[in-house]
């Protein structure tokens, strides 16, 4: 039997119609593209410096991001720089402005540079709200003998209720 043109017109658009729809891909990857590459310039804006619990930062008002430099952190009875110990508390000389354990490891780190910046090299110090100044600033006066003349003091941003 014959079918007529009406029906299959009809079949034509039902097959049509009816048929498992295709992915095109080339968009997808274009979209994903775009998003890897949105989350790779925007990952790279946080700045967290490691911070321990015993060492509660000073609070202000700056403004300005961390930077990524070599690190000295006064912690309970230990100097740490990047984490090793260098220097105790109960051990520094109550004489002199240079800490001794501080100064080797600074200049075995400037020793690593091919040559040293005339602003000097970048360095950030973690100290606790309640540590001693006379101590905080023979550590600096450390610093600044080994070259590391760029100091910064690592402080917790004020959290503003405004």
């Amino acid at each position: 039997m014959k079918t007529s043109r009406r029906a299959r017109m009809r079949k034509r658009h039902y097959s049509r119609m009816h048929k498992a729809g295709g992915l095109n891909l080339v968009s997808l990857m274009d979209i994903f593209t775009i998003l890897v590459f949105f989350l790779m310039v925007n990952s790279s804006d946080v700045k967290v410096m490691q911070n321990n619990a015993d060492v509660p930062l000073p609070t202000s008002s700056a403004e300005q991001e961390a930077v990524e430099t070599l690190t000295v952190q006064v912690s309970g009875q230990s100097i740490l720089v990047q984490g090793r110990e260098v220097a105790t508390l109960e051990g520094i000389e109550t004489t002199g402005t240079r800490i001794a354990g501080l100064s080797e490891e600074l200049a075995y780190r400037r020793s690593r540079w091919d040559e040293v910046p005339e602003q000097g090299l970048e360095i950030t110090i973690m100290a606790a709200r309640d540590t001693d100044y006379r101590l905080l600033r023979r550590i600096m006066q450390t610093c600044v003998d080994e070259q590391f003349r760029q100091v910064r003091l690592a402080v917790e941003a004020e959290v503003s209720n405004g």
